[in-house]
């Protein structure tokens, strides 16, 4: 964690941390994640979020849904019976939504915000651009921040064979431009990409060059050149921020 704090305030970067979902993971074992963790977010490269007046390092929190909102409720709720809101262990959450019936289930764990994570449009509700605009009008309704995630592709059949119905292809980077059509139309407070470096899911936007093995050829992305996301990102972040700044104008 040092060395990655370390070398992303060399490149301005800051540093937010995701929760994976894991065998056990239950109030107990999250608070002591967060506690542990706390060591950390006093460097200046750990992404903080400005709430009630304090800046709250951030956190996303994978398959929130897998726990249920009353016992999310204890821990976030301002008066929840193991609640972190006030102390030093306070952040900034973000929940995973997938399902339609998840935005509740969010407002009710009192999370901060929520985004989508899944690659494929379509897969889910969360996940499916269409609904990016309703899920918007949804968070400001609620006080919430919605992250949707953009992605520039899909394949998974490298470890689920049979899950072809899911693969979406990227089309020389159309597919990414899409989606990040569809989140900056929605307007929301910020955008998450999925992945920078998930290769086994086929999401990758980190520089590729080929590489063959017995059982399989990774490909790059020519003839485009192997910085092609990474340049198709660069260029939607500042369409996103250009959009921010001409809403704040107007």
């Amino acid at each position: 964690m040092v060395h990655l704090l370390n070398t992303a305030q060399k490149y301005q970067l800051k540093i937010a941390i995701l929760i994976e979902i894991y065998t056990g993971r239950n109030q107990d074992s999250f608070l002591k994640n967060i506690i542990y963790l706390t060591k950390y977010t006093s460097h200046s490269s750990f992404y903080k979020f400005m709430k009630n007046e304090r800046y709250l390092p951030v956190y996303y929190v994978h398959k929130s849904y897998m726990t249920t909102a009353s016992v999310w409720r204890e821990l976030l709720a301002t008066d929840g019976s193991k609640t972190v809101r006030g102390t030093p262990y306070d952040g900034f959450f973000i929940g995973l939504l997938s399902n339609i019936s998840h935005r509740y289930e969010i407002e009710k764990s009192h999370f901060d915000g929520f985004y989508t994570y899944f690659s494929s449009n379509g897969f889910s509700y969360g996940s499916s651009w269409k609904n990016w605009k309703t899920l918007e009008a949804f968070s400001k309704k609620r006080k919430l921040l919605f992250f949707p995630s953009v992605s520039p592709g899909y394949v998974d059949t490298q470890i689920r064979p049979w899950n072809t119905a899911l693969t979406r292809h990227r089309s020389h980077g159309a597919y990414y431009q899409v989606a990040w059509r569809s989140a900056i139309a929605a307007k929301p407070y910020g955008v998450s990409i999925t992945s920078f470096n998930k290769w086994q899911e086929g999401s990758q936007i980190e520089p590729a060059r080929p590489k063959a093995t017995p059982q399989f050829t990774y490909l790059d992305y020519e003839p485009e050149g192997s910085l092609f996301y990474l340049s198709l990102t660069r260029y939607w972040v500042k369409q996103f921020i250009f959009q921010n700044i001409y809403s704040d104008i107007g």
